[in-house]
């Protein structure tokens, strides 16, 4: 059977996780033997453990997004994205072989399901008027009724229509993206390489040093010594905005990576701690420029996390950054991590200008920026934060941001916690 963007699996569950009904099999079709089984023993046994995890979210929270299991698949071990939600007693659990095929099977079950809807509605009311009227006007409001709903079936199949051609454009606008991105990466290195030479051959230039005004030459010299550093001076101009534009440049890869679904994380064990206290020895020197003070808290033992070290550096660096760049000079920057319920949450707090309520629901979004103005003109490619948040997301975890004008700005991240070394090899 030829696999579409919509083929994968539909369990309904009990609120205990046995399957009661197979909506969709479009893997594995001619299989009935998960009736009546429970949803984590139809799983590989390696993936079961977390399949109980992503059971009880469903259970106890109501839903759960994007979990990837092990799934045996005709002979074969295959692994899907899971995603569930709960409806009365009901479990609705659903997989594909990727992200974007979940959300299309998830849109697909929803149109179907609106269709039986809409058909027994159109029953119900067929019902009605035959109660009421003649049979021939009955049957002409009938006929024109299903003539409607069909219209309204076909457009909703053009939606689909559109809606995965909309898809497969913004696929190849990535790649597009990608490309231009990595092709210009280089270059850029180049003149940021190129310019820095330049700066260190014109600030180091021996005879542009400690010349005397008194010597016959003077006028002369203290002519090259000028236009020496203006050349320094614009070299030192060429060497920021080639560093801006790779990062740019970078924030654009990463954006066109994580959107077209090609992020792998290399999950590991880490220590959460010492990756703060990392980044908080690499952003010291930009926090002193500004004479703005760090202050790190958290509890003398942290749970392990199961997390890409590399990602999640990213996370802190950009958020750290952040800010101190929106930090007044002489203030503070508390950096602290808790846990609760079953997860580490980080916090950065600034005591900088604040964001106005208005426009919190910008903050990440690609490429918007709010009317906030960093303290010391540093440049921002307003990528960053779309970046953290989407790294939060494929982690498991979620990122919110409390501000108010005036007072500061507090970003909060909190991620789950490795449990026991079972779950941390699954």
């Amino acid at each position: 059977m030829t696999e579409t963007q919509t083929s994968g699996l539909a369990w309904l569950c009990d609120r205990a996780g046995v399957i009661q009904q197979i909506l969709c099999d479009d893997l594995s079709p001619n299989d009935a033997g998960a009736l009546g089984q429970s949803f984590t023993d139809r799983v590989d046994p390696a993936s079961r453990d977390k399949a109980g995890y992503l059971l009880a979210e469903v259970q106890t929270q109501g839903a759960a997004f994007d979990w990837e299991l092990n799934v045996p698949i005709s002979g074969r071990v295959v692994t899907l994205h899971f995603s569930g939600v709960a409806n009365g007693d009901s479990l609705l659990m659903v997989a594909a072989r990727n992200r974007n095929g979940l959300g299309q099977l998830y849109e697909e079950l929803m149109r179907i399901n609106n269709e039986q809807v809409n058909a027994l509605r159109l029953a119900i009311k067929d019902q009605a008027e035959l109660a009421r009227g003649p049979i021939d006007r009955e049957h002409s409001e009938y006929d024109e009724l299903t003539r409607l709903n069909n219209e309204l079936i076909d457009l909703q199949r053009e939606l689909a229509r559109k809606n995965a051609e909309l898809e497969r454009l913004n696929q190849q606008k990535n790649q597009f993206l990608g490309m231009a991105a990595h092709d210009l990466r280089n270059p850029l290195g180049v003149i940021m390489a190129y310019s820095e030479f330049l700066i260190d051959e014109l600030t180091s230039q021996p005879s542009l040093r400690g010349t005397k005004q008194s010597s016959p030459d003077a006028p002369e010299i203290a002519s090259q010594k000028a236009l020496a550093m203006t050349q320094a001076e614009f070299a030192c101009n060429i060497y920021k905005s080639s560093e801006f534009m790779l990062r740019l440049i970078n924030d654009l890869l990463d954006v066109s990576a994580i959107e077209s679904g090609q992020v792998r994380l290399d999950l590991q064990p880490i220590d959460l701690g010492a990756l703060v206290k990392r980044n908080l020895t690499l952003n010291q020197l930009l926090a002193e420029r500004k004479h703005i003070t760090l202050h790190w808290f958290a509890p003398d033992s942290l749970p392990p996390l199961l997390a890409d070290a590399g990602k999640l550096e990213q996370v802190l660096n950009n958020l750290i950054s952040n800010a101190i760049k929106f930090s007044h000079p002489q203030s503070t920057v508390e950096i602290s991590v808790t846990v609760e319920n079953e997860r580490v949450v980080l916090a950065v707090r600034d005591h900088g200008q604040g964001i106005p309520a208005a426009e919190l629901d910008r903050l990440f979004k690609p490429f918007s920026r709010t009317s906030v103005k960093s303290t010391a003109g540093e440049s921002s490619t307003g990528l960053g934060l779309s970046i953290t948040r989407k790294i939060i997301v494929e982690h498991g975890g979620d990122i919110r941001v409390e501000s108010a004008v005036g007072q500061g700005s507090t970003f909060y991240v909190a991620l789950p916690v490795a449990n026991n070394q079972e779950s941390l090899n699954d």
